[in-house]
This record gives C-alpha cells, sequence and structure tokens, in this order.
C-alpha cells in the first residue's frame, strides 16, 4: 500500500473508478481506495515513460519513432496493469476458492452417511481450510439458532461462480429429510452433481484454452524465435535492424506481451483441486537462507567456469541463469518434497478405507481395523495407518488424536483429504459398526475426486506440453545457434554483421525470460498458480535453458 501512495503522488487531478474495482478492494480488504489505484496507475506510466526517455535519446534517428511507440504503449501498459492487478487478484483468489468444492462437498456427503443430520454436516465441513469453508462457517453460525443449517443460503452465495456447487448442497440438505431408502441415492447424486460440474469445466477451459494457448505460442514464442534465426542473414543483406531495436522488442515487449496474455489465461482458469497448502514452519521447511545463497553463488561460480573457453559476452547469461535457477531450484524444493510425500500418503486411501470399512462392518473396531489394515495398504498410506495405530498403542488416545493430534501421524502431512479422511474415521469410531458402510462408501467418493483430477490435469497437460518443451529446450537451442551463426558472418567479413556480443545479450535475454514466463504459464494452467511449485519449475527451466542455450551456440560454431 506504500507504493500504490508513492505512485499516486507522481500525478494529480480527479480519478474515475469503477464499482468493479471497488468490489475488488473490498474483497481484499486492502487499505487503499480505489481512487489511489487508479493514481497509481497513472503514475506507474509517468514513472515508467521517464525511465525510458534516455533510451530515446541514445536511438538512431531513424529508429526513434519506433522507440517512442514502444514506450509509450509501455507506459499505458503498466498503467492499466496497476490499475487492473487488484480485479485480477480477486478474481483468481474468488477462483481459487473454488477449487475447493469438490472436498467440501466430500465433507457434507461423508458426515451426513454416518448421521444424518445437515446442521451436524455443515458444522462439521465448516472445519475445513479456506475461503470457501470460511464463508460455509458463515453461514452456518447465521443459521444458528433457527430450523436451517446455513447450506441453502451458501450455495445461493455461490451459485453464480458454480452452479453445480448450489445443487449439491441443496441434495445434501434434502437427503437429511428424505426416507433411508432414497438418501444414499440423494447423496450420490450431490457428488456427481459437483464431480462432474468439475470435470465439464475443466474439459471446456481446456477446449477454450487451446486456441489462445496457440496464439500466444505462435506469435510470442514460434514467430520471434523465427525472426532471431534469420536475423544474422537479414542484417548482411542490408535490412535495417540495429541491436537497441531489438532490445526493446525482444527484452521488453515480448516478455510483456507474454506476461499479460498468460496472466489473461491463469486468471480464467477454472479451480480444482489446490495444492497442499504447505507452510513456512513445517518442519521439513528449514528457515535458513543461507542454502539458497550458498547455492546461487555456487552455480554462477560454475557457469563462469563453464564460459571461460567461450565468449566473454556469454558470461552473463551463463552466470545469471545458473544463479537464479540454482536459488529457486533450492528455495521451493523443501516445499516441493512436503508436497510430494502428502501426495503419496493420499495415494492408496481408497484402498485404505475400503479395508478399514470392511473389517468395522464385520464388528471390529476402527481402531483395531486400522492397525489390522495397515500392513496391507501399500506404499505411505500403509505407513501412515501403521504410525497412527502405533500413536493409539503408545499414548493410550482415540483415533483423531493418533492421526491429528500434536504427535499425530499426519501432524506434519499438509494433506486436507488425508485430514478428511482422518476426522471422518475418528466420528466413525464413535458410531461403531454402523458406520462401516459409510467408510466404504467414503472410499469410493476419494476415488471419484482423485480419478476426475488426474483427468482435469490429463485435460491440460496435452495443452502445456509443447509450452514447457520449447521454455527449456527448443526456443534456447534456437537462439544459441542463432548467435553463432553471427558469429560466423562476422569472421567471414560478409557485408555489415551485427556485433556478436550485443546480439547475444540481447538473445539470450529472451530466451531465458522466454523460459522463465512459459513455464510459469504451463505450471499455472495445469496445477493453478502456486508459488512454490511455479518458482521450483521456473529454476529447474532456467537451469536447462542456460545448458540448452550454450549447447546451441557451440555446436552451431563447430558445424559452421
Amino acid at each position: 500500500m506504500r507504493l500504490v501512495g508513492r505512485l499516486g503522488r507522481l500525478v494529480s487531478g480527479p480519478a474515475s473508478t469503477g464499482p468493479e474495482l471497488e468490489r475488488a478492494l473490498s474483497y481484499l480488504g486492502a487499505d487503499a481506495d480505489a481512487d489511489a489505484v487508479v493514481r497509481a496507475g497513472r503514475g506507474a506510466g509517468v514513472l515508467v515513460a521517464c525511465l525510458g526517455v534516455p533510451a530515446l535519446a541514445v536511438a538512431p534517428t531513424g529508429l526513434q519513432p519506433l522507440v517512442a511507440a514502444a514506450l509509450l504503449a509501455v507506459a499505458v501498459g503498466a498503467a492499466r496493469c496497476v490499475r487492473r492487478a487488484p480485479i485480477a487478484l480477486a478474481t483468481a483468489r474468488r477462483t481459487a476458492a473454488m477449487g475447493a468444492a469438490p472436498a467440501l462437498v466430500a465433507r457434507l456427503v461423508l458426515r451426513m452417511r454416518v448421521e444424518p443430520a445437515s446442521e451436524r454436516a455443515a458444522s462439521f465441513a465448516a472445519t475445513a481450510e479456506g475461503p470457501l469453508a470460511a464463508s460455509l462457517r458463515d453461514h452456518v453460525r447465521r443459521a444458528a439458532g433457527t430450523p436451517g443449517s446455513g447450506l441453502a443460503a451458501f450455495g445461493a452465495t455461490w451459485a453464480d461462480r458454480n452452479p453445480p456447487l448450489r445443487r449439491a448442497v441443496l441434495l445434501v440438505e434434502a437427503a437429511a429429510d428424505a426416507p433411508a431408502s432414497e438418501r444414499a441415492r440423494s447423496l450420490d447424486r450431490a457428488m456427481t452433481a459437483i464431480l462432474d460440474g468439475t470435470r465439464d469445466r475443466m474439459a471446456s477451459f481446456a477446449d477454450d484454452a487451446r486456441a489462445p494457448t496457440t496464439g500466444v505460442y505462435a506469435f510470442g514464442v514460434l514467430l520471434p524465435l523465427a525472426l532471431v534465426a534469420v536475423l544474422p542473414a537479414a542484417r548482411v543483406a542490408g535490412v535495417p535492424v540495429s541491436i537497441p531495436a531489438l532490445a526493446v522488442v525482444y527484452d521488453l515487449l515480448l516478455p510483456g506481451l507474454l506476461v499479460g496474455a498468460g496472466a489473461w489465461l491463469v486468471v480464467r482458469r477454472p479451480a480444482a483441486f489446490p495444492p497442499p497448502d504447505v507452510a513456512r514452519s513445517h518442519p521439513d521447511v528449514p528457515e535458513r537462507r543461507w542454502p539458497v545463497v550458498a547455492a546461487s553463488a555456487a552455480a554462477g561460480l560454475v557457469g563462469l567456469a563453464v564460459t571461460t573457453p567461450l565468449a566473454a559476452w556469454t558470461r552473463w547469461p551463463a552466470t545469471l541463469g545458473l544463479a537464479v535457477g540454482a536459488a529457486l531450484v533450492v528455495r521451493f524444493r523443501p516445499v516441493t518434497l512436503v508436497r510430494n510425500d502428502a501426495r503419496r500418503v493420499e495415494r492408496h486411501l481408497t484402498d485404505a478405507l475400503y479395508l478399514v470399512g470392511r473389517r468395522v462392518s464385520d464388528g471390529a473396531a476402527v481402531e483395531s481395523a486400522i492397525a489390522d489394515a495397515a500392513p496391507e495398504v501399500a506404499g505411505r498410506t500403509g505407513e501412515t495407518l501403521a504410525t497412527a495405530a502405533g500413536v493409539q498403542r503408545r499414548l493410550r488416545v482415540g483415533v483423531r488424536t493418533a492421526f491429528l493430534g500434536e504427535h499425530g501421524a499426519l501432524a506434519d502431512v499438509p494433506s486436507p483429504q488425508a485430514r478428511s479422511v482422518a476426522a471422518l474415521l475418528a466420528l466413525a469410531a464413535r458410531e461403531g459398526r454402523p458406520a462401516g458402510r459409510a467408510i466404504v462408501s467414503m472410499a469410493d467418493h476419494v476415488e471419484d475426486l482423485q480419478r476426475v483430477e488426474r483427468e482435469a490435469r490429463r485435460e491440460l497437460a496435452r495443452v502445456t506440453g509443447t509450452l514447457r518443451n520449447t521454455a527449456a529446450v527448443f526456443g534456447p537451442l534456437v537462439g544459441g545457434a542463432t548467435v553463432a551463426l553471427a558469429d560466423g558472418m562476422a569472421a567471414s567479413a560478409l557485408g555489415e554483421p551485427f556485433p556478436t556480443g550485443a546480439l547475444g545479450v540481447v538473445v539470450s535475454t529472451y530466451v531465458l525470460a522466454l523460459a522463465a514466463v512459459l513455464t510459469a504459464l504451463a505450471t499455472a494452467l495445469e496445477r493453478g498458480f502456486d508459488r512454490a511449485l511455479v518458482g521450483y519449475r521456473v529454476g529447474l527451466a532456467l537451469l536447462a535453458a542456460v545448458g540448452s542455450f550454450l549447447a546451441g551456440f557451440v555446436g552451431a560454431g563447430l558445424a559452421a
């Protein structure tokens, strides 16, 4: 907010705002008002224009109109971005909130299978984390002391953004008053409604995103790389192309356009199945920052050593790219490992629930069913059951504490799905044998959730696969080969070639920016914008891009 105030002081005069911006700021709980944000946008445009004046002053006379137009476009774009940023952020947060809808409905359905009381089901589902659960808590609190459960009002609140959610919660509420013979069918229909809705929304987005993503790839990646490949020949042929013009277009305009197009696509992605939230306080996420600094410095030294036999200009992209890439990988790798562990815990939850549920239906207590089923469940899921059984035995505690307590099996596993299952098992432990069938049904619902999640990611992976490969490998290879070609033309003295060092810096900056932007876009489209996952994959892409660029430069130079 301080930055908004400082930018706003650069300009004066009345600011016209709209209700959309005011609603977005209200939803975000921002301290700044709409007028301040609009003035900050104007200030950002003025600041960008002022910073670009030196570039305009040193540009060749024939290229000054092009540079001026580019600066004007960037200044207007900066002002527009600042003004639209709160709206985009609010949209992204609302969309992200909807990602928890399938899991929330599953909690409602599972609680209703154990005990057909919509008020208790709503209260149980509201104990989850996230904005959607917080909204449900608010409606449950308002409905306290009334005949309602708050589910109908909750569904109406989100009906515009997710109609299947409203239908699902109404079916859950109707199941409470339905005859016992029809209750299971109503709950099954609720799960089907939210899962089919999620599947349809993700499939529709994948189809709708295919054309814009192809356009981004064609005009932001493929065409610029093709033009880069012919630049040396164009300069030799007498085409008036200068290094400053290339720097403005390739290192400023193109990355900016890619970021804008990518943000436009990402905010329209329907959220589904958000990743586990790993706090920085997690015991497996170190607080110390010196490993990041050490890894960055070591990678930078490797870049210097590798490029020592090469041209001097190669040290800049190699050192910078490897240093930033290594820093990102080391910074976000612990979070990624914790999330991978959470996914492994979730992998065989359906088997665990089925085996536990069958034993409970046969008359076994939930506590003994967990201990007996643990050796039969594969992987990390079975280990978690065994750990919970051990905690029960050693500390003489109940199912909830054995899983979710301070020393429980899931204490350090940030998996909402696994924690929901544990909470339902604890509830089943109080109900006894009648809950066995509900646990088996729970296995089916968890399997349905996981299947829809896999299908959604598979649909989006078809769209993003080309972007990732181009970012890390093919784009840098073409860029490196282009610079080597320009170097060969300079050596043969045909016409007036590009200065190799300047061209190399421009092209390498472009391909590194391409690696970061395209990888972030592909990851956000496929998994949703998650800072840790995006940072980790961008770091890997930068490391690969530096290697590919140098390989293309050296390989094309040897071939020439």
